[in-house]
């Protein structure tokens, strides 16, 4: 009888945690579709980021480089959007600490890792309609992606979106500012675009760069899309920079220890208001 009482007890809670997940998920997704704004910004950032930026790179600065430019750019610019638009999506939780929408999230019965994990994909979401609007963007500037790759990129954007997420919710939980958290969501999210070789190549960095674009998350996250996306062509080894599995493994490692530690300071900051 106790045996099936604690069976439904772990189902309950199980259930419990799910409803949470989804119910932060489908606020967040609301919410997207509520601010014009938010999608008007999704579609022009991979404009200026690809076709201006990357445009003129491709035009002036890659001769020789042994691979199809902007098939490279493609792919690099499909991750950082996934990076920077769930990144910048997570900054609405100090705007969440503001009007006390966090407190009353934490008042409820549930895991603090399911508020978290439900915002991840809550502004995961924004980052994969951002993601369609750059492979636009590619078409019009004559760069082609076939539906398998495109689909492969698709299976692996969750764990891209729940990497990038975690890395934010650090300094969501660090910092209570509005104005603040979106300097510092920027301050990890440009970086990263310009140091982990998705717009610039970085298999031939050296000293201190090659150590920051080692540190960067996205940089592994890249690197498996790569891999993924140019398995079994002759560009594979001038454009993918270590084992697939390898990434996989930091990619990982980076994902837990970040949502670990952010969740304990966001719950911490939360509990010492």
């Amino acid at each position: 009888m106790s045996t099936l009482v604690l069976t439904r007890r772990k189902k309950t809670g199980l259930a419990r945690e799910v409803n949470a997940v989804i119910a932060i998920l489908a606020r967040d997704i609301t919410l997207f579709f509520k601010s014009p704004m938010t999608i008007i910004m999704n579609f022009a950032m991979p404009i200026v980021m690809m076709g201006m930026l990357g445009g003129s790179l491709s035009q002036n600065m890659t001769r020789g480089i042994g691979f199809n430019y902007n098939q490279f750019l493609l792919v690099g610019m499909l991750v950082n959007m996934l990076f920077m638009s769930t990144t910048m999506g997570m900054s609405s939780l100090v705007e969440d600490h503001t009007t006390d929408f966090t407190q009353e999230m934490l008042i409820s019965p549930v895991s603090r890792y399911s508020i978290i994990i439900g915002k991840i994909l809550g502004s995961s979401f924004g980052a994969i309609i951002g993601m369609f609007g750059t492979v636009i963007v590619g078409l019009c500037m004559g760069i082609s992606i076939s539906i398998g790759q495109l689909l492969l990129i698709i299976v692996l954007s969750p764990l891209m979106c729940l990497s990038a997420g975690a890395l934010a919710t650090i300094i969501i939980g660090i910092i209570k500012n509005n104005k603040t958290a979106n300097i510092a969501v920027s301050l990890i999210t440009m970086p990263q675009m310009f140091l982990s070789g998705a717009i610039i190549p970085i298999g031939n960095s050296k000293g201190i760069l090659y150590v920051l674009s080692r540190m960067m998350p996205m940089t592994y996250c890249l690197d498996l899309v790569r891999a993924v996306v140019y398995a079994g062509t002759p560009q594979y080894k001038s454009v993918v920079l270590n084992n697939p599995a390898v990434d996989l493994m930091v990619i990982l490692i980076i994902t837990i220890g970040c949502l670990i530690i952010g969740t304990f300071f966001f719950a911490r900051s939360e509990k010492n208001r």
